[in-house]
């Protein structure tokens, strides 16, 4: 594709004016949307009212005015990307915690069933926190199997299937549809990860059936570094799970403070500590940047860009590990080569920001929202020029340092 084809795709693309609800850096091309999203424009404002206003005149009144609230408010807000419904949707604490509680809560629920089922290669933190769930229910056990072994790892002992519906390095997509009704057939709950789902990829959870899910609010729903991630349960489940962390938030009487727990009822028993509002408040802007967005406006995008970095990659030689079928992937596209690592560097050092991931990746987000066809043709034009040049023989781009 020319810069010229891709000025014209521009020029009628739908999600053009979208863009201009963040603040982008000149001279960069940001290809990392998916491991944190871009800073909307309304977020710094937000940022300021916060905390000259509403911390620093209406001090602990902005409880009642707003904050309290925050964790149902802004769930409802995610709920239409999700495909749930607003009372199935609650925002709080990391993905990592509720993980746990989502995955105790599963194994507690019938006591003949105590194996968590789950995918080696997965993102580790999932793995990790479901060993350690598991470690906190007599009996339990988490069984990790490869990719092709997952269904047929399904038994009579299987509490829950916990995945990841987009794989964090392949961008590989798990039919979700087919996954959770086997997880049924099989007399286990499913739970997904959507960190790499949600704002990249159609989701439909009511209609497949899914029940339980947890995500994070920083990379496709630009809440900023570290903002509070969501829950999902659904409502056949929401009274009878129970919560393993029985904080506050979650009673049903928070201000009664009563020496003994009762759970909240519906989605509110998943919350534990006070809201962060600091953090709920960028997130928020991020979630408002989605209003009157068509999402398959953008999931139309990024197959779109996909398609041009594919190209690129093929002109190059670069071996493709994404999977080319748009049903069957997510909206970042990974290619291998032995020197990855020094590739990124270099790429980052001309202005296209991407990732690596051990032990050969080079892994490039693709956002719709505010990436350009445009953008996404350029850099794979310098992806080009710094192949050619060998930069990795540069002692610069060497030694692997952490990259998040």
């Amino acid at each position: 594709m020319t810069f010229a084809d891709a000025r014209v795709l521009d020029a009628t693309d739908p999600l053009a004016a979208v863009r201009d609800r963040f603040i982008l850096p000149e001279g960069v091309i940001y290809l990392d949307g998916n491991s944190l999203g871009a800073l909307p424009r309304a977020t710094p404002a937000a940022l300021a009212d916060l905390t000259q206003r509403q911390w620093g005149e209406r001090l602990v009144r902005s409880w009642n005015e707003g904050w309290i609230d925050a964790p149902q408010r802004l769930g409802a807000k995610l709920a239409p990307l999700l495909g749930a419904q607003p009372d199935e949707v609650i925002v709080g604490d990391s993905t990592s915690a509720n993980l746990f509680k989502l995955l105790v809560a599963a194994l507690r629920v019938d006591p003949h069933r105590r194996t968590i089922v789950g995918e080696l290669g997965n993102f580790p933190t999932d793995l990790h926190i479901a060993d350690g769930a598991a470690g906190c229910v007599a009996g339990a056990t988490l069984r990790a199997v490869p990719r092709a072994q997952v269904r047929a790892a399904l038994g009579p002992d299987t509490a829950v299937l916990l995945l990841t519906h987009v794989h964090y390095k392949t961008a590989e997509r798990w039919d979700m549809a087919a996954l959770t009704a086997a997880a049924h057939a099989a007399g286990a709950l499913v739970l997904w990860d959507l960190s790499h789902s949600v704002g990249a990829v159609p989701l439909h959870l009511s209609d497949a059936g899914v029940d339980l899910a947890v995500g994070c609010g920083y990379k496709y729903l630009n809440g900023g570094p570290g903002a509070p991630a969501f829950l999902y349960v659904a409502r056949r489940w929401q009274d009878r799970l129970a919560s393993p962390v029985s904080g506050w938030m979650g009673h049903a009487e928070p201000f009664a403070f009563a020496d003994t727990y009762r759970p909240a009822p519906g989605i509110k028993r998943w919350l534990a500590g006070t809201p962060p509002m600091l953090a709920m408040a960028a997130l928020e802007v991020g979630l408002d940047t989605w209003a009157e967005v068509d999402t398959a406006k953008v999931w139309e995008k990024s197959a779109a860009l996909f398609d041009i970095l594919a190209a690129a990659g093929d002109r190059l030689g670069l071996e493709c590990v994404t999977l080319r079928e748009p049903g069957k992937r997510g909206s970042h596209i990974s290619f291998r080569h032995p020197h990855a690592y020094a590739v990124v560097q270099a790429l980052i050092a001309r202005g296209v920001i991407g990732d690596f991931r051990a032990p050969d990746i080079l892994r490039l987000g693709l956002t719709p929202l505010y990436l350009s066809h445009e953008d996404v043709a350029r850099a794979g034009t310098i992806l080009g020029e710094v192949l050619a040049q060998e930069p990795w023989h540069d002692a610069r781009f060497t030694a692997r340092q952490a990259v998040t």
